[in-house]
């Protein structure tokens, strides 16, 4: 891997590979094995659990960490994105760690930029690291992918997490279905009715409603989407024995998830927020060190 951009480029057995080299961080292993690497995250777009899960990352790695404040930078005097990119690449950093709101941001950097690039989500298209985190928090649950039934819950159509996950985990074999409002739905998956998928899924990922990449506002009240969609403790009772609620957060409590859901018995939320660290690791390790 000479770059992070997305799980499409990447074969199963590579896939499969991070996540065994993930589970490797997971035991302590491979702590400080990138002493001294320099990386910039540049966040372009807001996010508390996919920033700070790299830096934690990069810091048991042993590497060195600069983190970019957009609201005080010179994106403020007009720099470009491309141009503030540069500027860090010519720092002399071993990796950049890049979101931004732009779909596919990283084809204008491509040819231009020299040093390994990490996806950290891009627009509504793709974010690799956070499906690894859900593929590795779902391969502790249930020890396999093929066969597993999912429904993920909400707003698919603005969601990078939605795409890149249906897409890797049809791959891996999973049955994956969509539910939620219908201004909301992608036409290109199938859809379930919400009931249905409460009593039939293995997992129910849900989304939170993503009014920042919305062109007009959700038809629906908060309250609406509570008793028609919504995970209250009701809908629990009605899930298999076996099912796990699953999230990529952050989570609005008391509209997609009851506040009493969050950290039931089933929710798995909080360790895919663990496991993100140790997929950063692995992905961070898989690129830098192979070009050691």
């Amino acid at each position: 891997m000479e770059n992070c951009f997305r799980l499409k480029e990447l074969q199963i057995e590579e896939i499969l590979s991070l996540l065994d080299l993930a589970e490797e961080c997971r035991l302590g292993k491979h702590c400080n094995e990138l002493n001294g690497k320099l990386i910039a995250n540049l966040f372009f777009e807001p996010s508390t659990r996919t920033q700070y899960s790299f830096n934690t990352a990069e810091e048991r790695l042993g590497c060195k960490v600069i983190n970019f404040n957009p609201q005080a930078s010179s994106l403020q005097k007009g720099e470009s994105f491309y141009d503030t990119v540069k500027t860090f690449e010519s720092f002399g950093v071993d990796g950049l760690v890049i979101r931004d709101r732009a779909d596919e941001y990283y084809r204008s950097l491509i040819g231009k930029i020299h040093c390994p690039i990490f996806n950290a989500g891009d627009g509504k298209k793709d974010h690799p690291t956070q499906s690894l985190l859900d593929l590795l928090t779902i391969r502790q649950e249930f020890g396999h992918f093929e066969g597993l039934k999912i429904a993920i819950v909400g707003d698919v159509k603005y969601s990078r997490v939605a795409h890149t996950n249906i897409e890797v985990m049809e791959r891996l074999g999973m049955q994956c279905f969509i539910s939620g409002p219908e201004e909301y739905r992608d036409k290109e998956y199938q859809y379930l009715n919400f009931e249905q998928a409460v009593r039939e899924m293995d997992i129910l990922m849900l989304l939170r409603v993503q009014h920042e990449r919305h062109e007009q506002k959700m038809t629906l009240s908060t309250e609406e989407y509570h008793q028609q969609f919504g995970l209250t403790p009701a809908r629990v009772k009605q899930m298999q024995e076996h099912a796990i609620i699953m999230h990529p957060a952050p989570f609005n409590r008391g509209v997609e998830i009851a506040d009493e859901v969050v950290e039931c018995e089933k929710s798995r939320i909080f360790k895919q927020i663990q496991n993100g660290v140790y997929v950063r690791m692995a992905v961070l390790l898989k690129v830098l060190g192979e070009r050691r």
